[in-house]
């Protein structure tokens, strides 16, 4: 049979017994095919997606409390990790403020390591508070552990109470140096004068103007007009102006009931008030007052009563 020729279809009605005849040519036949086709495919598709969808429905909803669960551990995690840090920010801040305390603390007892330095109570070539402290060693061939927090407080701790007694020891030290140099500076030792002579001693002599025989409540010791009249030991000047027979005097008080006076000057270097150390310049050598030539009249008294100046001037200074 030849595909140009159409196909024809006979249909027979059941009640009435007439027939109808369909003719079907080719593009007819072509069509209805790819009609067939496309619905099969069409519902196939269908029919797959829609068991694809439940089987997707059907595994989110078994997954979704899974998910959820390790969303929570997550979240945990992170919430963990974030007072982590916090507290490690608070404790290095807490370290670096007792750092910032012991560094002071270090710089005052560098401080008082140089008072000691200065004072020659210690050699400068033996201890050189510019410097760190040398030290040294082999290296060692397995490799150096970081500190933990807690090791590095506790070292600080232990440095902590290290410095602190340090501080004590060198601050009681501080007291007694300060003290033996207040000390030496207020023992009374010496001659009063940088240049010159005895020329009267202490006790009873002949009145250089009358020739009787008088009490001589000091020394004298002469010499060049102008020359330094200076203090033997450190005190407060509690007088300086001229007093009978005195001439220009000095009085200085030096404590525990000492008291020094220099007498007949030329020119007074102080006044009343003034603390005055041992060995500075009071006054200038003259010859006022009951005076016969250049000379400074020295008296010691001690708790108001006149002690042998010579017992001083031969004194070892401290």
């Amino acid at each position: 049979m030849s595909i140009d020729k159409p196909m024809n279809i006979i249909l027979v009605s059941k009640g009435h017994g007439k027939s109808r005849v369909l003719s079907i040519n080719v593009p007819i036949t072509l069509g209805l095919t790819i009609l067939a086709l496309s619905f099969i495919l069409g519902s196939a598709w269908l029919g797959y997606a829609l068991a694809d969808q439940q089987r997707l429905s059907e595994r989110e909803g078994i997954s979704s409390p899974v998910v959820e669960q390790w969303r929570s551990r997550l979240q945990a995690q992170r919430d963990e990790l974030s007072r982590v840090e916090r507290r490690t920010l608070q404790q290095v801040d807490a370290l670096t403020l007792r750092l910032g305390e012991m560094q002071g603390r270090l710089l005052r007892l560098d401080a008082l390591g140089q008072r000691f330095v200065e004072s020659g109570l210690i050699g400068s070539e033996e201890f050189n508070f510019d410097q760190p402290a040398a030290v040294g060693g082999p290296e060692d061939s397995f490799e150096g552990e970081s500190f933990s927090t807690p090791e590095l407080s506790m070292m600080i701790e232990r440095l902590e109470s290290r410095i602190a007694d340090r501080e004590q020891q060198l601050r009681l030290l501080d007291n007694l140096m300060s003290r033996k140099k207040i000390e030496d500076e207020r023992f009374v030792a010496g001659r009063p004068i940088t240049w010159g002579w005895l020329s009267s001693r202490y006790g009873y002599r002949s009145d250089p103007f009358t020739g009787r025989r008088t009490w001589h409540a000091g020394v004298d010791l002469a010499g060049k007009e102008g020359s330094d009249i200076i203090a033997v030991a450190a005190g407060v000047v509690t007088y300086s102006n001229d007093r009978h027979g005195y001439g220009n005097l000095v009085e200085i008080d030096h404590g525990d009931g000492l008291i020094t006076r220099y007498a007949h000057a030329k020119e007074l270097k102080v006044e009343v008030g003034d603390v005055v150390q041992k060995g500075q310049v009071v006054a200038l050598m003259g010859s006022t007052g009951r005076s016969t030539g250049p000379h400074v009249h020295f008296e010691v008294l001690r708790n108001g009563k006149s002690q042998n100046p010579e017992d001083y001037i031969q004194r070892a200074s401290r």
